[in-house]
């Protein structure tokens, strides 16, 4: 690949960087959701109301996965036992969690088929707009190399070089996304 104008690498990098920010982002939303099988980032998504502040759960409880579909929480401070129970109760996770007084134990059911199919649709949904922002961030970025064309701050051959740059890049994120996507259809669809 040629070497980019010093003009239009600025562009690349801004893209790229949004870019990796879409695919941490689409991570850490494949990490909250629940797949039948217990994992510690299922929680991490959750706030509880800790001495009128709403905090992170992991900063007021450790989580650990003793077996396979369960998950253990033992706060850090027992008279926020409550709240945490409280927190996992309200939220969109469907869970149940037993409390012994010390810790609160939460058994992950299993997953149905039908149930596995729609949150197959609905990974795939997700992966979908993570790509669209990607190719907007593309597009943004083609923006300004053409604008700095039009300047004559950028040659023609300097703006086709960049981007064909960029498209490399767009194409090795979109790969990144496809990826995790795949990844997660298979954790969904084990049994």
């Amino acid at each position: 690949m040629p070497s980019l104008n010093a003009v239009a690498q600025p562009f690349i990098n801004e893209a790229e960087e949004k870019m990796k920010k879409s695919v941490d982002k689409i991570r850490q939303e494949y990490a909250s959701l629940r797949t039948g099988r217990a994992t510690g980032s299922l929680l991490d998504h959750l706030k509880v109301e800790y001495y009128g502040s709403h905090v992170p759960l992991k900063q007021v409880a450790a989580v650990s996965v003793p077996e396979g579909r369960t998950l253990e929480v033992k706060p850090w401070d027992i008279g926020a036992l409550a709240a945490i129970e409280k927190a996992i109760r309200t939220s969109d996770l469907g869970l149940n969690p037993t409390n012994d007084g010390k810790m609160l134990r939460l058994n992950i059911p299993t997953l149905t088929e039908e149930r596995r199919k729609e949150m197959v649709k609905h990974v795939k949904k997700v992966a979908e707009d993570f790509r669209v922002s990607i190719r907007n961030d593309r597009r943004d970025a083609m923006e300004k190399i053409k604008k700095a064309e039009k300047d004559k701050t950028l040659s023609e051959d300097d703006r086709k070089n960049a981007e064909h740059a960029l498209q490399h890049v767009t194409d090795l994120y979109i790969k990144k996304i496809d990826e995790t996507l795949a990844i997660k259809e298979k954790d969904i669809l084990e049994i």
